[in-house]
């Protein structure tokens, strides 16, 4: 169990730093113009949606498994549900609000750029904020788990 938690931990913790980084560069990045944004989004995140994907879904995997380790445990098992249906929330949020926006990108080159590209970019950057305030609180709840089952000394 320690070992799976550990792993379940440690994999969360890289998902939500991915998230957190797209966070922290969203007032940048809703500042630039097209041209700059669209170069960054078909230049940058390439290892993102591939490694970040595998390690988002790795998470989500090892927390379900995680609540059938801790089924007959309380608090842990409910601060470990409530991780757990904040990963799968941010996966939502991905597939509903990146991939689209990542699909049409892929296509634009700077000439092709349509009018309405500042609404796509709102809509990426917003869903990965929405990520990762989702990743953070996942993150907070396995670590709350483990601080529910250690034992308190005086």
């Amino acid at each position: 169990m320690r070992t799976w938690r550990f792993v379940t931990l440690l994999l969360t913790a890289l998902a939500m730093s991915i998230a957190f980084c797209h966070l922290l560069a969203l007032p940048a990045k809703l500042a630039y113009q097209g041209p700059v944004w669209l170069l960054l989004q078909q230049t940058l995140y390439g290892n993102h949606r591939v490694l970040g994907v595998a390690i988002d879904l790795a998470a989500l995997g090892c927390a379900f498994i995680l609540i059938l380790m801790v089924r007959g445990r309380r608090p842990a098992l409910g601060w470990t549900v409530f991780a757990t249906a904040c990963l799968l929330g941010a996966q939502a949020v991905w597939w509903a609000g990146v991939v689209p926006v990542n699909a049409e990108v892929a296509a634009f080159t700077a000439q092709t750029l349509p009018a309405d590209w500042a609404l796509l970019r709102v809509q990426w950057e917003y869903a990965h904020a929405v990520r990762a305030v989702l990743q953070v609180a996942a993150l907070a709840a396995l670590l709350a788990s483990v601080i529910a089952e250690t034992p308190r000394r005086v």
